[in-house]
């Protein structure tokens, strides 16, 4: 295990072993991106995020105990006992918490500045020789229809397992139950409870891929259908495929990155064994989540294409419709300027001026009639010639 020191390095921290009250800087930026860690804000003692820890020795439970002064003691104590090993689960610590636990296990400032901050992505650091994993939960939501995602940081040691959730996802109790049950398993050491984390992360991802797969359905038979919400739930299980895939593909990394330590740091074969099936589990979601995204892309190409069909048809019917309205227009147009033209000759005629010549001309009356019909049949036939009619 690495050499202990105080870690002095983060602005605000006081020293656990002095009671002077140093004045308080401003926090660094990775310290303020921390969003339970403000300043003069009342912090639970660590004990409150404990939510088990025990002292493993060949594999089973030796101690519980609750108070982190006596982790501390028998962790000490660990190295002493062949097969020994502390394992210690907190929850959502604050700050001040986490800074505690890290600095009697001598975490590395980095790593700690990382589990204090969050919103990591998955990766694998190795620091002299402990080990620190980031890995991303998933968990799907049946009465939502959505993914909700978690985050867990994981530190091991020679002889300790320090485990750091952020969310309620996933539910590490269940991973020590199985482990508690194989005590054989347990018994490999540290390594084995970080594998026994990873197999589970990505089992998580099973229901996951099963939910997506089922709105993918969903989402087809909505694009067809005609469902004008379509395109907003597309884009919305869009985004949940990327994160998806943002947690899925780091893992391949990480797990390529602990095999290629199988051999300088003696893992042991049953181990090797358990990693290779989590990594093959990891693979088929890494391939099962690039296929949803292209799917997706897909859909959302299909979609756009039946919008703008439907579009093209409201627009070709908008156009016969305009079309028969203007065929409408001029059928009355031109039987309006039919009745126009007699309406005009007999307005002539019907005008009493004492010097109009046809008024006393015997067949005025008659070629008056003529005129009116040769100009309303002159019109009707221009019209007709023109489709008017």
């Amino acid at each position: 295990m690495s050499q202990r020191r105080p870690l002095a390095w983060l602005p605000g921290l006081r020293s656990a072993q002095s009671d002077r009250r140093p004045s308080v800087p401003a926090p660094a930026p990775e310290y303020s991106m921390d969003p339970r860690a403000t300043v003069g804000r009342p912090v639970a003692p660590v004990q409150e995020s404990v939510i088990d820890a025990a002292v493993y020795v060949d594999g089973h439970r030796m101690d519980t105990p609750s108070d982190l002064v006596d982790i501390a003691e028998l962790h000490r104590d660990t190295p002493r006992t062949p097969g020994a090993m502390t394992w210690i689960g907190l929850l959502e610590p604050s700050s001040t918490q986490l800074l505690t636990a890290a600095e009697e296990f001598g975490l590395h400032e980095l790593a700690v500045e990382d589990a204090i901050v969050a919103h990591q992505r998955p990766k694998l650091e190795r620091y002299n020789d402990t080990l620190f994993v980031v890995l991303k939960a998933a968990r799907y939501l049946d009465a939502a229809e959505e993914v909700r995602f978690g985050e867990i940081h994981v530190f091991t040691g020679p002889h300790f397992v320090l485990t750091v959730r952020h969310s309620q996802t996933p539910d590490l109790s269940s991973v020590r139950r199985r482990l508690e049950n194989d005590p054989q398993l347990l018994a490999l050491g540290p390594e084995a409870v970080l594998y026994a984390i990873m197999d589970a992360v990505v089992d998580g991802y099973a229901p996951v891929v099963a939910g997506l797969q089922n709105d993918i359905d969903e989402i087809e038979t909505q694009v067809f259908d005609g469902d004008p919400r379509v395109s907003r739930r597309i884009y919305e299980l869009s985004r949940e495929v990327i994160e998806f895939q943002r947690a899925a593909h780091p893992l391949l990394a990480v797990l390529r990155g602990l095999s290629e330590g199988f051999d300088r740091y003696g893992t042991d074969e049953e181990l090797r064994r358990h990693l290779r099936d989590v990594a093959d589990h990891a693979t088929t979601v890494a391939e099962r989540v690039d296929g949803f995204r292209e799917m997706l892309q897909g859909i959302l190409t299909v979609n756009a294409t039946l919008v703008s069909q439907e579009q093209n048809e409201e627009m070709r019917r908008l156009t016969e419709a305009s079309y028969q309205q203007g065929e409408q227009v001029k059928k009355i147009s031109a039987w309006a300027a039919i009745l126009f033209a007699p309406t005009l000759v007999g307005g002539v005629y019907g005008m009493n001026f004492t010097h109009m010549p046809e008024t006393d001309w015997r067949f005025g009356y008659p070629m008056a009639l003529a005129l009116m019909l040769g100009v309303s049949i002159t019109l009707y036939v221009v019209f007709k010639r023109r489709n008017w009619m």
